[in-house]
């Protein structure tokens, strides 16, 4: 298996309006919280270490960009 960047999640956009909506009415912290929570939740859920090696140097890529 490898790691998919290509969109792959149907109705993209509504997933993206709950994600906000499970942020509303949070401080920082508890957003930052639930974010970590959902991280590792997804990570269990993918569960191998080499896809998740490329999300991770995949994420710290873009982030590298940004800067």
């Amino acid at each position: 298996m490898s790691l998919t960047l290509t969109p792959n999640i149907a109705n993209a956009d509504d997933f993206y309006a709950e994600l906000l909506a499970i942020h509303e009415g949070r401080s920082k912290a508890e957003s930052d919280a639930l974010n970590a929570r959902l991280i590792l939740i997804l990570a269990n859920h993918i569960g191998d270490r080499a896809v998740l090696r490329e999300a991770l140097a995949a994420a710290s890529q873009v982030a590298n960009e940004e800067t």
